[in-house]
C-alpha cells in the first residue's frame, strides 16, 4: 500500500515522504478549521438551516480537497471562501432581498462560468486584461468587508444616530471577549504557534462556557441532517437580468482569489518548471471551479483554494497526499456539531478581524505611482466595505478606472476586460 501511495502521488519526485505529507495536512487542516464555525454562522443569517450548512461546509471542503488531491495532486486545501459567504448573505440576500435558494443558483452559474474558463482560452484572457491594482482592490476591499463584518458581529463598532457608527461598549463581556479573541490570534500567529485561528476561536468559546454565557451540550454527536439545504438551488431564479452584476461579482472574486492562491502556493510548493509554466495548474483550476458548482449543491457559498495551505507547505507538503489527509479530516469533523453549535459569534468576531488585516497585506503591491491606476483600486477598497456590498464597490471601482483614462487621454491602455465589465455595470446602475 504504501508503495502504490508513493508511485501514484509521485512522492519521490517531489522529494518528500508519505510521514511528511500526513503531518502538513494535519497542519493545513488545523490553520483552515475556523472554517467549519464562521461559515454556518455567517450562512444561517441569510435564512439556512444551522446544522444542515454545518454539515453542507465540512462535506464540500472534504469532497473539494480529495478531489485537488487525487485529481490535480496539488497539496492544497478547498473549503467554502472568506469573503463570498458574506456577500451571499448579506448584499445578495440581506440588501438585494433575493431567497438564499437563488443566490446559490447564481453560485452555481457563476461555478459553472468558472469551469468554462478554466478549461478555454478565456481565463488567460480575463487575468491579463483586468488592470493589475483593481485585482488586488478585489481582494483587500472583500479583506476589509470581513473585517468590518467581525467589529460589528463582535459588538466592537455599534450604530449611532449621530456619526453612523461609534466605538460598542468594553464592559459587555461578548464585546471583551471578541477583542481578547483578536489580540489571541494576533500573538498567536506573531510567534507563529499552527492553528492559531482555531485556538482562538475555541478560547473564547471555553471562557464563555466557564461563565455560562453559552450553552455547551458536549462536543461529539451524529452528524445533522444536510437535506435542508441538499439541493435546494434556484437556477431559473438566479437567470434574472438583476443577478448578472451578482454572478461577475461571484465569478471575478473567485477567479482572482483562487488565481493569486494557487500561483503562490505552486511556488512555495516547488510546482514550478525550470521553464516557469506551472505543473498541472489546468487541473488544479478545473478542481476549484467545479467545487464550487458542487458546493452549491450543498448549500455553500463559492469553494476555493485556501491560502492557509502555505502553512502545510512549510511543513513539508508537496503531493496530493496533504489535500487528502485535510479531505479526510473536515469528513471527520462532520461529527463537531454540538461544539460549532456553542460558538458564539462574538468568538469569531476576532478571527474574522484578523483574516481581514491578513487580506490588506496585498496592498503594498499596488502601483502607488500613477494616479490614474492608484485612484481606481483605492475607491474601490474602499467603497466596498462603507456601501455593504462587494459588487457596488467593485463597480465603482472600474465605473472610475474608465472614466478616469478617458478624461485624461488614455483610452487605449484600458483593456477589452476592463471595457466588458465597466458596460455590465454600467448597466446595472442604470436598468436595474
Amino acid at each position: 500500500m504504501k508503495s502504490l501511495l508513493e508511485q501514484f502521488f509521485e512522492v519521490s519526485e517531489h522529494q518528500t515522504s508519505i510521514q511528511k505529507e500526513i503531518l502538513a495536512g494535519i497542519t493545513t487542516f488545523i490553520t483552515m478549521a475556523y472554517i467549519i464555525f464562521v461559515n454556518p454562522q455567517m450562512m444561517a443569517q441569510s435564512g439556512m438551516d444551522y446544522g444542515a450548512i454545518f454539515v453542507g461546509t465540512c462535506l464540500a471542503a472534504a469532497v473539494a480537497c480529495l478531489f485537488m488531491g487525487l485529481f490535480a495532486n496539488w497539496p492544497v486545501g478547498l473549503a467554502p471562501g472568506m469573503g463570498l459567504n458574506a456577500f451571499f448573505t448579506y448584499t445578495v440576500v440581506g440588501e438585494m432581498g433575493y431567497s438564499w435558494e437563488v443566490a446559490l443558483g447564481a453560485v452555481f452559474i457563476a461555478g459553472i462560468l468558472f469551469f468554462i474558463m478554466s478549461i478555454t482560452p478565456l481565463r488567460r484572457w480575463m487575468l491579463d486584461s483586468i488592470p493589475l491594482n483593481l485585482r488586488i482592490a478585489m481582494g483587500a476591499g472583500v479583506g476589509l468587508f470581513i473585517g468590518f463584518i467581525g467589529l460589528k458581529n463582535g459588538g466592537i463598532i455599534v450604530a449611532n444616530g449621530a456619526t453612523f457608527l461609534s466605538l460598542g461598549d468594553f464592559t459587555n463581556p461578548g464585546t471583551l471577549l471578541a477583542g481578547l479573541g483578536f489580540l489571541l490570534i494576533s500573538i498567536l500567529s506573531i510567534r507563529k504557534i499552527p492553528g492559531a485561528i482555531i485556538i482562538g476561536i475555541l478560547s473564547v468559546t471555553l471562557i464563555s462556557i466557564f461563565l455560562n454565557l453559552v450553552e455547551f451540550e458536549g462536543v461529539f454527536s451524529i452528524p445533522p441532517d444536510v437535506t435542508p439545504v441538499l439541493m435546494k438551488l434556484d437556477i431559473l431564479g438566479a437567470l434574472d437580468v438583476a443577478m448578472i452584476s451578482v454572478i461577475v461579482s461571484f465569478l471575478f472574486v473567485n477567479l482572482f482569489d483562487t488565481a493569486g492562491t494557487l500561483f503562490g502556493v505552486a511556488t512555495r510548493a516547488n510546482l514550478v518548471t525550470e521553464t516557469g509554466n506551472i505543473k498541472d495548474l489546468d487541473k488544479a483550476l478545473k478542481v476549484d471551479s467545479s467545487s464550487s458548482v458542487f458546493g452549491s449543491f450543498l448549500g455553500c457559498a463559492p469553494v476555493t483554494s485556501y491560502v492557509e495551505s502555505s502553512a502545510g507547505i512549510e511543513a513539508g507538503g508537496r503531493t496530493g497526499i496533504t489535500a487528502v489527509v485535510v479531505g479526510v479530516l473536515f469528513l471527520l469533523a462532520t461529527f463537531l456539531s454540538p461544539l460549532a453549535a456553542a460558538v458564539p459569534a462574538y468568538a469569531t468576531a476576532g478571527a474574522l478581524i484578523y483574516v481581514a488585516i491578513l487580506m490588506l497585506s496585498g496592498m503594498e503591491r499596488l502601483n502607488w505611482d500613477d494616479q490614474s491606476e492608484l485612484l481606481p483600486a483605492l475607491i474601490m477598497i474602499v467603497m466596498i466595505p462603507l456601501t455593504f456590498s462587494i459588487a457596488n464597490g467593485i463597480a465603482l471601482g472600474f465605473l472610475a478606472y474608465v472614466s478616469i483614462k478617458i478624461f485624461i487621454g488614455e483610452t487605449r491602455n484600458i483593456s477589452s476586460g476592463a471595457w466588458f465589465l465597466t458596460l455590465i455595470f454600467v448597466a446595472k446602475f442604470i436598468f436595474l
